[in-house]
């Protein structure tokens, strides 16, 4: 699937350098393709599907790592979810830049079910279900395997590598996240309650160049939900196995929650039929690609 590689100055999603090494890939279908990218100075690689004339899903490599899952006691806001901490080994992954838009869903799925309408707005009122059917249908159209993220993938990437309950540090403000800013939190002053969902990327990036992962909507995992760690898989798979399969795992908060939902310990829980959704749940996509696309 490898179709062809050259060398074209862009600016580095991550660290601004000029020059990267792109790469295209061809997908079974002529209507579907996609391109890799390698930045030379910082050595972060992405990757973006088209489909048709749509905007592309962005996707950037998260580096394989051993990190703690889990809050310890003395964090704010944490609860007995969170516990125990343990080590995880998270094998390297593509994840969604961003929160899949309404119009990169309606590209896929033909409909928009958001309430807050707007192309560039993270797509909500999406069930469990129905963001599985989603990746299942661009795997389909792409010939490559996207995926909803496991929990344990879904927080290593968040943290970017921090141990602090936000990825920016102790405390969050809304000049960093949509959530509602006008319940404070430790140090933190008094903010903007938006009162909605905003724009996909408008708040900075995490150290692994991620947007949004705190607040804005929350984001469906595949695991079933457990009610604590004991027992968690290890090895950054989901966890699908026992617990209660009625319900699946949210993470990251939305625009409608007080700041501790939005830490990146902080676990939620829904149903997930199609009949059950909300203006609060939405989602980004996984996909592992093999050795035989790293080029360098």
């Amino acid at each position: 699937m490898l179709a062809g590689q050259y060398e074209q100055s862009f600016t580095c999603d991550n660290c601004g350098y000029g020059t990267r090494l792109l790469y295209e890939l061809s997908g079974v279908s002529s209507e579907t393709h996609g391109w890799g990218e390698a930045c030379f100075q910082c050595g972060s690689r992405f990757f973006t599907q088209l489909h048709g004339n749509s905007v592309g899903l962005r996707l950037v490599e998260i580096p394989g790592d051993t990190f703690t899952m889990g809050s310890p006691p003395n964090e704010a806001g944490r609860t007995s979810w969170e516990s125990p901490i343990h080590q995880v080994t998270v094998p390297s992954f593509y994840m969604g830049k961003y929160q899949v838009t309404q119009a990169q869903y309606e590209a896929i799925m033909g409909i928009n079910p958001s309430y807050f309408r707007d192309a560039n707005h993270p797509v909500e009122q999406v069930s469990w279900y129905s963001a599985v059917e989603f990746c299942e249908q661009l795997s389909q159209k792409s010939g490559l395997a996207y995926r909803l993220p496991s929990e344990a993938e879904w927080e290593y990437a968040c943290r970017a590598l921090a141990t602090t309950p936000f990825y920016f540090g102790e405390t969050i403000i809304t000049a960093k996240a949509n959530y509602r800013g006008e319940e404070t939190r430790a140090s933190a002053l008094k903010g903007e309650y938006r009162q909605q969902t905003t724009p996909v990327g408008s708040f900075p990036a995490n150290g692994f160049g991620l947007y949004d992962m705190h607040g804005n909507v929350w984001e469906w995992c595949e695991d079933v939900w457990h009610i604590d760690y004991q027992g968690a898989p290890t090895d950054g798979s989901a966890w699908l196995s026992g617990g209660d399969d009625k319900n699946r795992v949210l993470r990251g908060g939305s625009w409608f929650d007080k700041a501790e939902f939005c830490r990146c310990a902080s676990r939620g829980y829904s149903d997930p039929d199609p009949e059950f959704h909300d203006y609060v749940m939405g989602f980004r996509v996984v996909l592992v690609l093999g050795e035989e696309f790293y080029i360098y």
